[in-house]
């Protein structure tokens, strides 16, 4: 009996600390986590996005459609046009995740974001989940998503037109072989030891728009303006005409930061990614 009321002893005087570093580590008053609930978020997620293509996009010509689209997301009974009267037109399309608000094991309001038009909205979805099948649990809400930023002006920056006309016909080069993808003609350009990999001919350099060359030593960053040329792609339709602007190549405008190094006369690439925000 001394040695068993020793053991206990012995026990509990290990145990009580450990469980006050387990209660200690514990917030106090936080509320439940997503994860600690159980819900499954990432799938919620997708399953409000899929109801919001549903019920964002409608056509008064053919109700029909939108109520066998929105079938797979409404509890029984539910009206099937779900609060929509049945006039008008949207189309909507690039839904993104923006959050999820989690209120227990079952329940919670996903907003998802949505654009038609030139319109952005949010649409917050209550879900409800069970047996791992997902429900709209009442009515969304629709709310504006914002408009963009206000956008500061930057100074102009200050440059070194000397370094500018002398990368000018370099970058020229290095551009109609990085559109074309030629390795060898790429090591013309580039810095000892550098490899880059071009775009194989899917698009060519239509414009060298624009260099800008801070003042500095041999070593510099540099942005670079360039226009490609983007074959279009589609077979002309027979009634196509030389002046379909749809069936010439576009041009998009795109800006470059060059790391550039000057070995002698010549400027080479040492390293190429997308610009950062420039005055010009």
């Amino acid at each position: 009996m001394l040695w068993a009321v020793i053991i206990v002893i012995v026990v509990n005087g290990v145990r009580a600390p450990i469980e006050r570093m387990a209660q200690g580590s514990e917030p106090t008053g936080a509320s439940a986590s997503p994860t600690a609930t159980g819900f499954p978020t990432a799938d919620a997620a997708a399953f409000a996005g899929q109801f919001a293509a549903a019920y964002l996009s409608f056509d008064g010509s053919k109700p029909d459609d939108r109520a066998e689209r929105l079938k797979p997301f409404l509890p029984e009974g539910s009206e099937r046009q779900f609060g929509w009267n049945g006039f008008g037109r949207m189309s909507s399309g690039a839904y993104q995740f923006s959050g999820i608000e989690v209120t227990d094991a079952q329940n919670a309001i996903v907003t998802v974001f949505a654009q038609s038009g030139a319109q952005r909205w949010k649409l917050s979805v209550p879900v409800y989940y069970s047996n791992g099948k997902f429900v709209v649990s009442g009515q969304p809400a629709l709310l504006p998503a914002g408009g963009p930023a206000g956008l500061p002006q930057l100074p102009q920056p200050e440059h070194d037109d000397t370094a500018e006309s002398e990368l000018r016909p370099q970058l020229e080069g290095f551009f109609k072989a990085y559109a074309a993808g030629d390795a060898t003609q790429l090591q013309r350009y580039v810095a000892q030891g550098v490899t880059l990999d071009g775009f194989d001919g899917n698009v060519t350099l239509a414009e060298l728009k624009s260099v800008s060359a801070p003042p500095g030593g041999t070593s510099r960053e540099i942005t670079a303006v360039v226009v490609w040329g983007i074959p279009t792609g589609a077979t002309p339709s027979p009634a196509a005409t030389n002046t379909d602007p749809a069936a010439q190549a576009a041009g998009l405008e795109q800006a470059y930061r060059l790391l550039v190094e000057k070995q002698g006369d010549n400027w080479y690439i040492k390293s190429i990614r997308g610009a950062t925000r420039s005055a010009g």
